[in-house]
């Protein structure tokens, strides 16, 4: 199959996956695989996409991270605009075991649907 086409095919399958509400306690546990995620508010509009480029638990550690204030996009974005995940915040993510795969899917996901917060590395 023609990469492009497989990219696709998992944007598609990323954007009809079930939503899922951050836990009002304790951790994520959706899956231990690598993946891409995407984080919305309350009023349904696109935060953050991100990807799991590493990391034992996958995507479980991943949203876990952003839930605990240790992720750049929580400590630049989150935090300074008072917003806990906690809050009526939802996710939905599909794994994606090759990394090359990861980075175009959150590529193509991040350029379709532009989330308020984007990293671009400025400091």
């Amino acid at each position: 199959m023609i990469e492009s086409i497989k990219i696709m095919k998992l944007y598609e399958k990323l954007i009809s996956s079930k939503q899922l509400l951050f836990p009002e306690k304790g951790k994520v546990k959706v899956s231990e695989n690598q993946g891409v995620y995407i984080i919305y508010n309350p009023n349904e509009i696109v935060l953050h996409v991100g990807n799991t480029p590493s990391g034992v638990k996958g995507l479980n550690q991943r949203l876990y991270n952003h839930l605990t204030n240790t992720s750049s996009f929580s400590r630049s974005y989150l935090v300074p605009n008072g917003i806990s995940l906690r809050n009526g915040y939802k996710f939905r993510y599909v794994a994606v075991p090759v990394p090359r795969t990861r980075v175009l899917l959150e590529a193509l996901t991040t350029g379709l649907l532009c989330p308020a917060h984007i990293g671009t590395g400025e400091k």
